[in-house]
């Protein structure tokens, strides 16, 4: 369904999925999954939240979290105020059973088939409400869109033996990151397809749908910063990307 500017159509819902069901084993930190570690007082999975918390067309998320964690992401979400947050249930054992969690908890709520759902990492906070606004677009139009980053160098194609069988031109290659954004029936779709043929392994919504027999997703280019918080190492270049925003606009950590 396109919106449209009657004054009686109905707005098209705009939906979220946030899934921070994993512990962050590869950051080291066997104290704190990685998507609650507090930058400047704040933790990683409050700002990626605020991004769709802030944004005007977002109408509900639902997040899919660490189970031990719940009680204190509900108090995290009170004290910052994020009102949109309407779904809070425990993640899965892999990326994927965590995204069927939210979407399910959406589907439970009534929400409608062909209501838009953004897919994002729990740990990615460095997208921007233009990014958001892009991917919806695409999405309307093409039925399904990936938020990309471009190449920076070639990419090498390595067989079972562990040589270079190829190498592709970065000019033809961008790397998969997040938002996805998708209608909610197909998402659904997707996942009830995965769950009869026993995929737990696919790794990101993309694949997902492509598997179940979906269109190809438009690519939509995202900022080189959008990276995903994994390691002690990416959690230093993040900190020191929201400091030099920061920096610009008056430092308001």
């Amino acid at each position: 369904m396109k919106a449209t500017a009657d004054a009686g159509a109905t707005k098209e819902r705009v939906l979220a999925v946030v899934f921070a069901g994993g512990v962050g084993r590869r950051m080291h930190s066997s104290a704190i999954p990685k998507q609650f570690l507090e930058l400047y007082g704040k933790p990683v999975i409050v700002r990626t939240l605020e991004i769709f918390e802030n944004h005007p067309e977002v109408d509900s998320v639902a997040v899919a979290c660490v189970e031990a964690w719940i009680d204190c992401l509900r108090e995290l979400v009170d004290r910052f105020g994020l009102r949109k947050v309407r779904h809070i249930v425990p993640g899965g054992a892999t990326g994927r059973l965590s995204i069927r969690a939210g979407l399910f908890a959406h589907m439970r709520a009534g929400e409608p088939p062909d209501a838009l759902v953004m897919v994002h990492d729990g740990v990615r906070p460095l997208v921007g409400p233009d990014d958001l606004t892009r991917n919806l677009e695409a999405a309307r139009v093409h039925g399904g869109a990936v938020t990309t980053a471009s190449a920076v160098e070639t990419i090498a194609v390595v067989d079972g033996d562990g040589r270079i069988a190829s190498l592709v031109p970065r000019e033809t290659c961008r790397l998969a990151r997040a938002p996805q954004t998708f209608r909610l029936g197909d998402l659904l779709a997707a996942h009830r397809a995965a769950d009869k043929a026993g995929r737990d392994d696919v790794i990101d919504t993309a694949t997902l749908m492509r598997d179940a027999g979906f269109p190809a997703p438009a690519a939509v280019e995202g900022p080189p910063e959008n990276i995903k918080i994994t390691t002690p190492q990416d959690f230093l270049l993040f900190k020191q990307i929201v400091e030099a925003r920061e920096a610009q606009r008056g430092w308001n950590l």
